[in-house]
């Protein structure tokens, strides 16, 4: 249990009446939420991606690990007092565990950093009666799923689990360099027969990663100067 980690997708919506601030305010509020970032960033791994322009009810998301619950609460109560989360509503907020799956071996549990262009997000439900199923025919079932994800060999996937840790039963999440070569994948996977079992997989959010300074830069189009002016 100790080697598993915890993974906080954060998606934010800042308040129009925001921009229209004095940049000089602005940019005061954006170094206290890179303060709070760089502090937490020091030792543990926490990525940054704009949703501007994918969706409309978020502009930027906040992807934070850490080894338990406290570092995440912690980080999230100093994140609070900056100036920029006075004005930013969550929008969407969920929370997993890294696990190696039951129907691969592949290593899952360390943190690992998105390294793709575009990030590709959603929470995810199976139908209850697939966990009625027994294991060796949910084997069966997820092989022809898992085949087909390695004819996709540029886009990575960085599924976490959330069972009773939220509403979803897991946050997938792949990066990719192609964002024709996600769009292909997803298509194929509905053809597959575990995709049968699909209780919910939306909202869907298509993102832009991003360094954390410049999907702040974003929010009101301004790049930010990080020293304080003298």
């Amino acid at each position: 249990m100790a080697d598993r980690h915890f993974v906080k997708y954060t998606f934010l919506k800042v308040d129009r009446a925001w921009r229209l601030l004095p940049a000089e305010e602005r940019a005061e509020h954006k170094r206290e939420f890179l303060a709070a970032c760089e502090d937490f960033g020091q030792d543990h791994l926490l990525q940054a991606c704009s949703t501007v322009g994918t969706r409309g009810d978020a502009d930027m998301m906040l992807v934070a690990e850490a080894e338990n619950l406290d570092r995440i609460h912690e980080f999230h109560v100093v994140l609070a007092q900056s100036g920029l989360m006075r004005w930013c509503d969550t929008p969407y907020s969920y929370l997993g565990m890294r696990k190696t799956s039951e129907y691969s071996d592949e290593e899952r549990q360390k943190p690992r950093p998105f390294t793709g262009k575009y990030l590709f997000v959603y929470p995810f439900v199976k139908q209850r009666a697939w966990y009625a199923l027994d294991a060796q025919e949910r084997w069966r079932i997820m092989q022809e799923h898992i085949r087909v994800g390695k004819e996709f060999p540029n886009v990575d996937n960085h599924t976490t689990y959330c069972f009773g840790l939220d509403d979803q039963e897991f946050v997938v999440a792949f990066d990719t360099n192609d964002v024709g070569a996600f769009l292909d994948l997803v298509q194929r996977l509905r053809t597959t027969e575990s995709s049968a079992w699909t209780e919910r997989d939306t909202p869907s959010f298509t993102c832009i990663n991003t360094t954390i300074e410049r999907a702040v830069s974003a929010l009101d189009g301004e790049a930010l100067t990080l020293a304080v002016p003298g």
